[in-house]
């Protein structure tokens, strides 16, 4: 069954370094068969208050594979290029 990482991310840090990252986190979700079905702006919001923030919407497999995507090593050695300059949310949801 598919499971969707959502993230929303709001960047308030080093530009060039949340560069770096979009650059280089693709390459982290293919060996997990992770794909981006949705990234970045803008967001019609319907409902509810909205904090400005962009959302990720990646897909994979399962939900094993996008733990296991969010806990490799690739991925962690990125990792904190986004921690450091986002204000984000991230889950993990399975589909049916």
């Amino acid at each position: 069954m598919s499971a969707y990482l959502i993230a929303t991310v709001r960047p308030t840090g080093n530009e060039e370094e949340l560069a770096e990252y979009r650059r280089r986190v693709g390459a982290t979700l293919e060996p997990y068969g992770g794909r981006y079905l949705a990234r970045g702006e803008p967001v019609a919001v319907l409902e509810g208050d909205w904090n400005g923030a962009q959302v990720v919407v990646v897909e994979f497999p399962d939900a094993a594979a996008a733990r296991a995507w969010n806990d490799s090593a690739a991925y962690q050695e990125i990792a904190p290029l986004r921690m450091r300059n986002t204000l984000s949310v991230r889950v993990i949801v399975e589909g049916r």
